[in-house]
This record gives C-alpha cells, sequence and structure tokens, in this order.
C-alpha cells in the first residue's frame, strides 16, 4: 500500500508535472488478480481496486494500519464498474452487476470478491475512510440511485447523477460515494467548478476510450494546474482545490468524499470569473 501525505497549495505551486502525477494521482487502480491501495492523508480517505479474474481475492489488513482487521476502525463504499461477480462479507454473499454499490460498515471482519466471468471480470472501485460507528452492510443497485438529470446540451455538461451513499441513501458514518455519466455530446463535469473546506473528493474518471483523455483541473481557484488522466484513473483532491475536467470525448467518474459532514450540496460556489 503507498501512502501519500498531504500537499498545502503552496507546495503544490512549485509542482512540476511528474511531482503533480505522484502526489495526486492513481494511475493504476486496476491490476488482475490484485488490490491496489493508496492510504491519503486527507481525512485518511483510502481509495484502490480490485480486478478478480480467476481466483477469489481477500482484504488483507494492512501492516500501517496498526488494526486487528482493516475494517476495526473504518468503514468501506465499493463500485462495481466492470462485469458481475460478488463481494463476500463475513460469510454472506453480496452480488455486484455494473454500477451497483456495497456499502460495508466498521466491524465486517472477512471480505473477498470474485467475478463471475472472468472473460469479463468485475472491477470492484474501493474508497475507505475512519468510522466512529457501525452501520449495517447495504446494497444499492444503480436502478434505486434515481439518477438526477442535470446541465444542458448548450454547455456540454448534459449528466445523470446517481447518488448511492449520502444523507438520504445509504447511511454512513462520513463516507460519500455516487457516479455521475455524461451525456454523449457533454464533456464538462463540475463547471463552474467549486471547493468544500469540509470535505476532501477523489474522482474514478471511467468509460473513457483508450484514445481519449480527460483534462483534469485542480489547484486553488485564483491559480489552476492541470493533469491528463486516462481510463480508469483517480484523482485525489484537498479540500482547497477546485475539481473539475473536460473531456475529448464523454465518460463517467466515481465521485468519493470523507470529513465533517455528509451534505452531498455542502460547497463552496465558484463563479467562472474566480477561475484563473
Amino acid at each position: 500500500m503507498k501512502t501519500y501525505h498531504a500537499i498545502s497549495p503552496n507546495e503544490t505551486k512549485s509542482f512540476d508535472t511528474p511531482q503533480l502525477r505522484s502526489h495526486f494521482l492513481h494511475e493504476s487502480v486496476f491490476k488482475t488478480n490484485e488490490i491496489t491501495m493508496i492510504y491519503t492523508f486527507y481525512d485518511r480517505m483510502m481509495v484502490g481496486g480490485v480486478q478478480p479474474v480467476d481466483t477469489s481475492i481477500s482484504l488483507p489488513n494492512y501492516p500501517n494500519l496498526k488494526a486487528g482487521y482493516f475494517l476495526e476502525r473504518r468503514e468501506m463504499g465499493i463500485i462495481n464498474i466492470g462485469g458481475p461477480g460478488t463481494v463476500m462479507v463475513d460469510g454472506i454473499d453480496y452480488k455486484l452487476n455494473r454500477l451497483d454499490c456495497l456499502y460495508i460498515g466498521k466491524g465486517s471482519q472477512k471480505v473477498s470478491f470474485e467475478s463471475d466471468d472472468k472473460t469479463n471480470p468485475s472491477k470492484f472501485y474501493i474508497n475507505s475512510c475512519p468510522a466512529h460507528h457501525s452501520y449495517p452492510v447495504q446494497i444499492c443497485t444503480s436502478a434505486q440511485a434515481s439518477p438526477m438529470t442535470v446541465g444542458s446540451l448548450e454547455t456540454s455538461n448534459h449528466r445523470d447523477i446517481y447518488k448511492y451513499i449520502h444523507l438520504d441513501g445509504i447511511k454512513s458514518c462520513q463516507l460519500v460515494m455516487g457516479i455521475t455519466m455524461l451525456k454523449t455530446g457533454s464533456v464538462w463535469n463540475t463547471m463552474p467548478s467549486h471547493i468544500h473546506d469540509r470535505r476532501m473528493e477523489i474522482y474514478l474518471y471511467f468509460d473513457l476510450k483508450s484514445d481519449q483523455r480527460v483534462i483534469h483541473l485542480m489547484g486553488e481557484p485564483h491559480e489552476t494546474r492541470h493533469l491528463i488522466v486516462s481510463n480508469e484513473q483517480a484523482i485525489i483532491i484537498p479540500s482547497w482545490s477546485v475539481h473539475s475536467g473536460g473531456g475529448t470525448s464523454h465518460y463517467s467518474f466515481v465521485w468519493a468524499m470523507c470529513g465533517e459532514n455528509l451534505d452531498y450540496t455542502d460547497m463552496d460556489k465558484l463563479s467562472m470569473d474566480d477561475l484563473k
């Protein structure tokens, strides 16, 4: 497991492109028959992925957690962006089709992952953060998430927002999680942009063709930076940073937040004049 330490905006101003990528980008979320995991010091959020092809993969207990098991003091959200599969939690099977979400609460001890079909393997995307209370394991399908359509084709941001783990959905301590899917012809997400001092955020970009890219904007509003992001790469976003992107084609992304509250609408909105 890699560790990404928290970086201040003053440090970030001096970073070149390789430094930005090494501190804020998870370049290889999914690897065959492996679990990848990054521990960040932004609200101690963890981000990773599991791609089981022809074997069952168990969630390890990383030594630097200093815990009896991974979820002893943490909660976890999982969204499957691949083929159908199964997540086993303390002996109970939870079937996840593409775009389904599973929440696993604090205190769950044994977690493992399997794909139903090795020719169409599951891709279980993981976010985990500290938890102070144990909420029950719960699944939410993409149909149950009741997407909300926002934006317009005229502003190139016509998109559907699926909210899974949030105040009116799956209950959690501090994890908020969902998906945004841009419609054909739209490329901009979260524009005009915003920040939220009370929460950090992570984006996983997916459904992006191999020859296409997302230009992700980060940094302070008055001094933005950018990263060129490929399919199935994740951006780690500090609370002081904007988080907007424009793609060379339409795409989807998983968003996950943790911090002081569970209010999806808690954001400090910016005008286009604020961006430099």
